[in-house]
């Protein structure tokens, strides 16, 4: 629980403060669960500050995957290689996306019939021992990169993406050929996968160039004072906390145990709602956009 500190001056002569009201930092949340929860008239009546911050952490962790979401944003131009390295603290993609000319967003989808498999180099006769080439070290020797991601990003099947369009002389020409086709390639957006194992993303020959905008999530995780945590979520974290300390404790009644499950569960669930943002005006609107029957 942050308080409104400083002047207006304060607040808008400095930047890095825009929009901060609405957090509260990891260190005032442990801060505050040990004042809140702790004592000896209390449920938890002693635990390490150690133990507190782990478990804030993990609360933390744990809710910026689901409850509120922790998606940053890269835009970043693709390079001739068409290869990038993932961010520091990528998770998990939420999006990939290029822009046009006009500022809209492309989405590009994944597929799943490219890799970049581990290219160990092989000797001058492949079916005779050793088999592979070994450097100073004894140890085999790997190329950089594979001839199945060469392929992938210089090879047609990058860019056979051609979309389906009814006012296409093509499609009339050829009506019926597409039948069956992998919905992943029936789009002209282009194409990417993810290797996890090495860090990178690749993408289609079509890409080269082009300005990508990368929607990912990440953990939050940094140093306490660095955390940030909504203050929707702030009672959420406090329950979280409480039920991890007192389910990690020996001797605690399995009645209390469960009393704060419940209690996590329902935190977690009101923020998630309060999180969602939902107005009811967008609300209306939207429903009133159902009832046309052509859409644009």
């Amino acid at each position: 629980m942050s308080l409104l500190t400083g002047t207006d001056n304060d607040y808008y002569g400095n930047a890095s403060e825009y929009g901060g009201y609405q957090f509260t930092s990891l260190e005032d949340v442990i801060n505050q669960f040990i004042i809140a929860y702790v004592g000896e008239d209390k449920n938890i009546s002693k635990v390490k500050r150690t133990d507190v911050a782990y478990h804030a952490q993990r609360a933390l962790q744990e809710m910026s995957f689901d409850t509120f979401k922790s998606t940053k944003d890269w835009e970043i131009t693709i390079p001739p290689t068409l290869s990038l390295v993932l961010p520091r603290d990528y998770v998990n993609y939420v999006k990939l996306s290029w822009t046009d000319d006009s500022g809209i967003k492309r989405v590009i989808y994944p597929t799943s019939k490219a890799s970049n498999p581990t290219n160990p180099q092989q000797t001058a006769t492949p079916d005779v021992a050793p088999f592979y080439t070994t450097g100073g070290d004894k140890n085999i020797v790997f190329d950089s990169t594979s001839d199945s991601l060469a392929s992938y990003n210089t090879g047609s099947g990058a860019q056979s993406t051609a979309t389906i369009n009814p006012e296409d002389d093509f499609f009339y020409n050829h009506d019926g050929t597409r039948y069956g086709i992998d919905p992943q390639y029936a789009q002209s957006n282009g194409t990417y996968f993810i290797d996890e194992s090495k860090g990178t993303i690749h993408f289609g020959s079509s890409l080269a160039s082009k300005t990508l905008v990368l929607e990912y999530i990440s953990d939050s995780l940094g140093t306490e004072a660095e955390m940030k945590v909504h203050k929707f979520a702030e009672e959420a974290m406090y329950k979280y906390i409480a039920h991890a300390v007192l389910a990690t404790r020996a001797n605690t009644p399995e009645g209390l145990v469960q009393r704060y499950k419940r209690e996590a569960f329902a935190a977690k669930r009101t923020a998630k709602l309060r999180l969602s943002n939902i107005k009811l005006e967008e609300i209306t609107q939207i429903l009133r956009g159902k009832s046309k029957q052509i859409k644009h």
